[in-house]
């Protein structure tokens, strides 16, 4: 006897991205898995643009169904826990709402769900789709801190994935509880992710389940690049406060000329990022901790540690 396909559900969380949103929903709408077996939740996090029209847009009938739940502007992953409480399905993927979803990816995604009944998350690669010539970076620097993601060839088990190709499976959100409302970038699904490992629960990557992430040209923009870096500098402060892990001391900051230089040497700007990114780390570390949750909310209201 043939076992049913499960019902999906695939969250977008987005904010003020109206027109890459409406471009990752059509590339939804159109995977070659059965349409009646999965559902596109769309989590307003409180946009100001014409999100709604967006979403509210699409047809709902025939499948897949597409349904749009908006909440005040709280992060994404806030916006990751409204899609949960919203969605219907099991396995719940994530996409961020600049992806490009290739046809075959959700029939991926299902396949190494029903390989891997053990894994709690399972997620593939993320590939960098610029749309605009991006600032030259050598050899030691890459574009993982915007969202590439690649563990190679071969199913694995491996020690994280990214949020914005990610699959959870509700039994291991009823173990761990749900993502860090806290948190939003980087440490997202990092947290999450690490609560699952300390009780041995496996993260499954699966190369065949891959993606695109859309850089558009404003992104690309140099100081653009550089206040995301700096900003992501200074989560990282926030999120290993979170998990109670001691901050490093500040002898990193010793090799700062040595970035600058080499970014003026090698007309390599990827220096420029590591450099705003230590200077974002020096600023979170003067924040105080403004009365941080280190306890995440579980679906029960409660709370829990990995």
């Amino acid at each position: 006897m043939t076992t049913p396909l499960p019902f999906v559900s695939v969250v977008v969380p987005t904010w003020n991205r109206a027109a890459l949103l409406g471009h990752c929903l059509a590339t939804l709408v159109a995977q070659d898995y059965p349409r009646d077996r999965f559902e596109i939740v769309v989590v307003d996090d409180g946009s100001t643009d014409g999100t709604a029209e967006v979403a509210e847009s699409l047809p709902t009938e025939p499948p897949p169904v597409l349904r749009y739940v908006r909440q005040p502007h709280r992060g994404v992953n806030a916006g990751r826990n409204t899609g949960i409480e919203a969605a219907r399905g099991d396995p719940i993927c994530f996409v961020d709402d600049e992806s490009d979803v290739p046809r075959g990816w959700l029939t991926a995604i299902v396949d190494g769900v029903r390989r891997r009944a053990d894994a709690g998350c399972l997620g593939g690669p993320i590939r960098l789709r610029f749309e605009s010539t991006p600032p030259r970076i050598c050899v030691m620097e890459s574009w993982a801190r915007e969202g590439e993601l690649d563990w190679g060839p071969e199913e694995r088990v491996v020690p994280h994935i990214n949020g914005g190709n990610m699959a959870v499976r509700r039994w291991a959100l009823g173990r761990v509880g749900r993502f860090h409302d806290a948190l939003s970038c980087p440490g997202d699904e990092t947290e999450w992710q690490r609560r699952l490992q300390q009780i041995g629960i496996p993260i499954v990557y699966l190369p065949a389940a891959w993606l695109e992430h859309r850089r558009p040209a404003e992104v690309l923009k140099p100081l653009n690049l550089l206040r995301r870096r700096f900003r992501q500098g200074r989560a990282t402060v926030t999120y290993t406060r979170l998990i109670g892990e001691p901050l490093p001391g500040l002898g990193y900051l010793a090799d700062i000329p040595f970035y600058i230089v080499h970014a003026l040497r090698y007309r390599c700007f990827g220096a420029l990022l590591s450099v705003a990114w230590k200077l974002g780390r020096i600023t979170g570390r003067l924040r105080p901790e403004g009365g941080l949750p280190i306890e995440p909310k579980t679906p029960g209201g409660g709370a829990t540690r990995g």
